[in-house]
């Protein structure tokens, strides 16, 4: 294949994945609040799909993936710090500038407690960042966020409701951390079969994610009337503040545009189904309806993102070489 025609095939797939990620899960969300009683009974499924969504995580990992974070690990501490840093005080931040009611503050905030989410590794990958760095730092944000979720959450959220934080830790682990470790475990022994299934990954991922969605949707379709313009609010201004923010940690620290652009979207994309899951199960259904919509919204500002970046390319001195492979983007 001449190198114009594997472009357009790229481009092509590239335009596939950003246009319908988000529409798929978007309409997801409506289908959820226009026919709640369909779905509102399915919540005991959120934590299986969402687990569904890890596994397939673990699938996509690799020794290069791991290999990264020993050979460059300055670029990658950066952005998990400033995901673990940046993020929930954002969420704090915004809670009390929108003084937003208690479970609202609380789901605002835990969301930015939670890890990077699936879909920045195919964001990075569609707006030319460095795909490597990406999938390493949503790989160790991941398996630090057992520890580091439930106590941010106690710390920040803990003023508004009761968080349960050993309990919280505990379903982390089930929830997230073993089916990762499964994925990896099933690549190591089955790397054929695995090869053979990763170009579906993504849409097993997206249509566990609008699963997940349309369920928390359907079961706050009340709290969306009477609070979804200001839920809708908090949730555009801490994904923003987050890209923003992430991308001028990373010029603070001298990491290259590649390395910026993946921390950007690395540290504004939130593992939402996660905090969607948390907020179901240890605050109340109005604390999850934050993670609901920004699971839809971060889709839709992520593939805008994507885009004007994508379009905008990179400066002719910009090292890319990075961006050589997306087998790390494998979910949304």
């Amino acid at each position: 294949m001449s190198s114009s025609t594997a472009r357009t095939a790229e481009d092509r797939s590239a335009l596939v994945a950003v246009t319908l990620f988000p529409l798929l899960i978007l309409a997801a969300g409506v289908v959820g609040f226009l026919f709640p009683p369909a779905f509102a009974g399915l919540s005991g499924l959120v934590n299986p799909l969402l687990g569904v969504v890890m596994f397939g995580m673990g699938l996509t990992l690799t020794w290069p993936d791991v290999a990264l974070v020993a050979r460059k690990p300055i670029p990658v501490v950066i952005g998990v710090v400033a995901q673990f840093v940046i993020m929930p005080l954002v969420g704090a931040g915004v809670a009390w500038a929108l003084q937003l009611p208690p479970a609202l503050a609380a789901g605002v905030i835990l969301v930015g407690c939670c890890p990077g989410g699936t879909a920045s590794n195919v964001v990075s990958y569609l707006a030319k960042g460095d795909v490597a760095l990406s999938v390493a730092m949503t790989s160790i944000s991941t398996l630090i966020a057992p520890f580091l979720t439930p106590l941010l959450c106690m710390w920040l959220a803990g003023q508004y409701m009761d968080v349960d934080g050993g309990a919280m830790m505990l379903s982390i682990l089930q929830v997230v951390l073993a089916p990762v470790l499964a994925g990896v475990l099933v690549r190591w022994l089955l790397p054929r079969l695995v090869l053979a299934v990763t170009p579906a990954l993504p849409w097993i991922s997206v249509a566990a994610i609008s699963a997940i969605v349309m369920i928390v949707v359907a079961g706050s379709a009340e709290a969306i009337v009477s609070a979804g313009l200001l839920v809708l609010l908090a949730v555009i201004l801490h994904n923003g503040l987050g890209y923003l923010l992430g991308y001028g940690a990373a010029a603070l620290c001298g990491v290259p545009i590649t390395g910026r652009r993946t921390t950007a979207i690395e540290v504004g994309m939130q593992n939402s189904g996660l905090a969607t899951s948390l907020a179901r199960t240890y605050l109340t259904p109005e604390a999850a309806l934050p993670g609901a919509v920004f699971s839809v919204w971060h889709n839709v500002s992520g593939a805008l993102v994507a885009a004007f970046l994508r379009r905008r390319g990179l400066p002719a001195d910009a090292d890319a070489r990075p961006v050589s492979s997306a087998h790390g983007a494998g979910s949304p």
